[in-house]
């Protein structure tokens, strides 16, 4: 899957003609899907949007002075951030997947740049008669919201197969948000929209307990995640592994990451297993797409010293 673009620039334009010009622009002048070639495995990103956020919900558990700092280091503003939205098509022998949905349209929440995913997939081409998959990492809205968006069930397939670990669906039946904090209307809202989402597309789960074949060369596994049932977390997706690079040797070397954030049903024990999954791709130098981090999200995690390190991707034109 490629992704084109071809651009005319007018090179005698003024600033006075500018302001006559809006009509001619394109809806978004930012781009909003990014596409990846692994094998004969097409990839494609979509963002569905950012979601502003507390900034105290970042790093909770570290001294805020030291949090404020960092946020300065980074030019990012001292009380709220976006907390990116990317979801991935991945097509595969035939089959379209789609691993997460976004976070949807919830009027009563007020986040007008986000759920962008149904008209971003329009605008890549892809119909959503033509998804066959869904994978879910987990259940939180702004994963499964975009199914829930009014008039999409009845565009999907009626045999769609919408796979989540058993444990995923085991915990949104009595969710415990005890050790959680969030902006208010946050945990109600969660709850709510997983018991929708159970509700509409309970025919279609297909659940798995450790791991599980989507499509040729698409695996997805439990690994390091958010709720306390599934101990070892919501699934992640993975190539097949005749495409992963060597290994580096960096295990022995690499400790768990010590921030926290306030969505986690667990907080205690799940930097471990996110360290633990930090470890294994940057000792196999894999190429991830990281649902929260800025659009595109694609990159490497690196070793650096007793921590890790996020390297995103040169742009691919």
């Amino acid at each position: 899957m490629k992704q084109e673009t071809s651009m005319t620039m007018n090179t005698d334009i003024t600033l006075d003609k500018t302001s006559h010009s809006v009509r001619s622009r394109p809806d978004e002048l930012v781009p909003s899907r990014y596409a990846v070639q692994i094998g004969d495995i097409e990839v494609l990103v979509i963002s569905d949007g950012v979601l502003p956020l507390p900034t105290k919900m970042l790093g909770h558990n570290v001294d805020p002075a030291a949090r404020a700092a960092w946020l300065d280091d980074m030019f990012l503003p001292p009380d709220a951030f976006d907390w990116a939205l990317n979801v991935v098509v991945v097509r595969s022998g035939g089959r379209t997947i789609l691993i997460d949905a976004g976070l949807g349209l919830d009027p009563d929440l007020h986040l007008p740049r986000a759920g962008q995913l149904i008209k971003r997939l329009e605008a890549a081409g892809i119909d959503l008669a033509s998804v066959t998959d869904v994978v879910l990492t987990h259940m939180h809205m702004d994963h499964v919201g975009g199914l829930l968006v009014d008039g999409v069930k009845d565009k999907l397939r009626p045999d769609l197969l919408i796979h989540v670990a058993a444990a995923e669906v085991k915990f949104w039946e009595s969710p415990d948000f005890s050790r959680v904090v969030m902006p208010p209307g946050f945990p109600d809202a969660l709850r709510s929209t997983a018991k929708r989402f159970v509700k509409d597309y309970g025919s279609h789960l297909r659940q798995f307990d450790e791991e599980h074949q989507v499509a040729p060369g698409v695996m997805v596994r439990r690994t390091g995640g958010h709720t306390p049932r599934a101990q070892r977390g919501p699934p992640g997706v993975r190539r097949r592994r005749a495409d992963v690079r060597r290994r580096r040797g960096v295990r022995g070397r690499v400790r768990p990451t010590r921030l926290a954030q306030r969505f986690r049903a667990r907080p205690r024990g799940s930097g471990a297993r996110s360290g633990s999954s930090f470890a294994g791709a940057a000792e196999t130098g894999e190429l991830l797409v990281a649902t929260h981090l800025p659009f595109p999200s694609v990159g490497h995690v690196a070793v650096a010293g007793d921590a890790f390190r996020w390297v995103p991707v040169f742009w691919d034109y």
